[in-house]
């Protein structure tokens, strides 16, 4: 009944041995077996025709299952790479994700310190001020937990474009060019990657002094000829006149 209601409505019944089955890779080797009829060889009169014809149609089975194992190794090879390659794409994306949050706490900090910085010494013992700084404790916490350190840095360090930016070069004493004098924001790294960079003040070496000019540019400049007089010349012949 349910073929003749299908015929009605305009659509083919459809037999299961006239359906089309995708033929599965397991397969390929059956097909290839039944390609190579032996019947073809037996048919031949002489025994080494046949043989001969065997042993071809064995070397092209031999021929197409390496094709087929080959073909078969460079996908699961493609695929392995393929899983590999999409693992380490989602462990970036979750860093990059990670260390997109974690550096929106980092400002977060700075405002503690600051805080800190600017309490009146009679409000330093309160203990609403022990509950602040508890939270400050808490949120350091979360950040190590995560692996994110602050930058060493100490005044006199050599400066390092890879973790520090210059805010300020200034001549000091004491310092080097090129060394770093103070801190004017800490920095933080994620395992080997920057979050935020030092930003420090640099040294820089005073300007050279002009140099004196010489006697003889005085000289010219005047427009002023010296000749020599012969009592300065060791070597002339004395006067004689006198």
């Amino acid at each position: 009944m349910a073929e003749n209601e299908r015929e009605d409505n305009g659509v083919e019944a459809e037999h299961p041995e006239t359906a089309e089955i995708p033929t599965p890779v397991t397969d390929v080797m059956s097909e290839s077996l039944e390609e190579a009829d032996p019947a073809v060889c037996e048919a031949l009169d002489d025994e080494a025709a046949q043989i001969a014809c065997l042993e071809e149609q064995l070397a092209e089975l031999e021929q197409k299952a390496a094709e087929y194992l080959n073909g078969w190794q460079r996908a699961q090879a493609n695929f392995e790479n393929f899983r590999k390659r999409t693992e380490a794409e989602r462990v970036n994306l979750r860093k990059a994700a990670n260390a997109a949050l974690l550096a929106r706490l980092l400002p977060i900090l700075d405002d503690f310190s600051r805080a800190f910085h600017a309490i009146p010494e009679a409000l330093a013992e309160d203990s609403w001020i022990e509950g602040v700084r508890l939270i400050e404790r808490k949120v350091n916490a979360i950040l190590e937990s995560e692996d994110v350190q602050a930058i060493a840095l100490e005044p006199g360090d050599p400066f390092d474009p890879t973790y520090h930016q210059a805010v300020l070069h200034q001549e000091t004493e004491g310092f080097d060019d090129g060394q770093i004098v103070a801190e004017i924001e800490r920095g933080y790294v994620l395992g080997d990657r920057i979050l935020r960079p030092s930003m420090v003040v640099v040294a820089k070496s005073p300007p050279s002094p002009p140099a004196a000019p010489a006697e003889e540019d005085i000289v010219e400049a005047e427009g002023v000829v010296v000749e020599a007089s012969p009592d300065d010349d060791p070597d002339a012949a004395p006067d004689d006149s006198v």
